[in-house]
C-alpha cells in the first residue's frame, strides 16, 4: 500500500512516517501543500493523510482541490484545530476522518488500516484468497493454516496484488506500492520477489502477462 503524508512538523512527520512505515506501508513524506498537489496529480496513493496547518496552502484548501478534481483517495486530517465548525468543515470539504493534535499513534494506524479496509472492500482485519491468509496488523501469512517466512516487500506485494485480484498491475504500479519515491529499485526487483513468493505459496499464484504486468486470478 502506497501512502501520502503532508506535514510540516518534522517531529510529527518523522514519528508518523516511522509508525507508518513499520506497519509495513510505502510512503512519501511532503511538507507543503503545493508538493503534496505534486504529488498528488502524479502518483496514485491508497490513502492521504493531511495536515491543515501547511506553511503554503491551507490543507482544507489542498483537499478541496483535489475533490474538485475527482480524487476518491481516502483522506485523514491531522490538525490542533479542535472546534466543531472545524471539524465539520474538515468532513464537509471531502475528508474522510478527522484527528486533532497531540493523537495516540496506534489510533492513527487503527484509523488508516480501517479506511485501507473499507476502501478494498473488507470489514475484516485479515485477507483470504483460497488457502492462503495474510495479516496486514501484523505482516503475516499462512497457507493452509501453516505460517510462511515472508519479507515486509514479498508481503506487501503479494498484498497488492490480492486487494486487485482479477486485474493487471504493472511493474511500475507494485514498485510504487512497496517502495518509497526516494529509494533506488534495481530494476528487476518486482520480478525477484514474485519468484519468491511463487516458491513460498505455488507457482501458478501469480501470472505473467508478457509485456503488460503481473496477476492474480480472481478466485474461483
Amino acid at each position: 500500500m502506497h501512502l501520502l503524508l503532508i506535514e510540516d512538523d518534522a517531529m510529527l512527520g518523522r514519528a508518523v512516517l516511522t509508525g507508518l512505515k513499520m506497519d509495513g506501508y510505502a510512503v512519501d513524506w511532503m511538507s507543503t501543500g503545493e508538493s503534496g498537489l505534486h504529488c498528488l496529480e502524479t502518483e496514485d496513493y491508497d490513502l492521504v493523510i493531511l495536515d491543515l496547518g501547511l506553511p503554503d496552502i491551507d490543507g482544507k484548501a489542498v483537499l478541496s482541490a483535489v475533490r474538485k478534481r475527482g480524487l476518491t483517495t481516502p483522506v485523514i486530517i491531522l490538525t490542533a484545530r479542535d472546534s466543531i465548525e472545524d471539524r465539520v468543515g474538515g468532513l464537509d470539504a471531502g475528508a474522510d476522518d478527522y484527528m486533532v493534535k497531540p493523537f495516540d499513534q496506534n489510533e492513527l494506524m487503527a484509523r488508516v488500516r480501517a479506511l485501507l479496509r473499507r476502501r478494498s472492500g473488507r470489514a475484516l482485519s485479515t485477507l483470504q484468497y483460497r488457502d492462503i491468509t495474510l495479516y496486514p496488523e501484523s505482516l503475516r501469512a499462512e497457507y493452509r493454516g501453516e505460517p510462511v517466512e515472508i519479507s515486509r516487500r514479498e508481503f506487501l506485494l503479494l498484498q497488492e496484488l490480492l486487494v486487485n485480484t482479477g486485474r493487471v498491475l504493472t511493474r511500475e504500479q507494485l514498485e510504487r506500492a512497496i517502495y518509497d519515491w526516494d529509494q533506488d529499485v534495481a530494476s528487476n526487483a518486482v520480478e525477484v520477489h514474485i519468484h519468491h513468493l511463487r516458491k513460498k505459496f505455488y507457482n501458478d499464484l501469480i501470472r505473467t502477462v508478457r509485456g503488460v504486468g503481473y496477476l492474480v486470478e480472481k478466485a474461483g
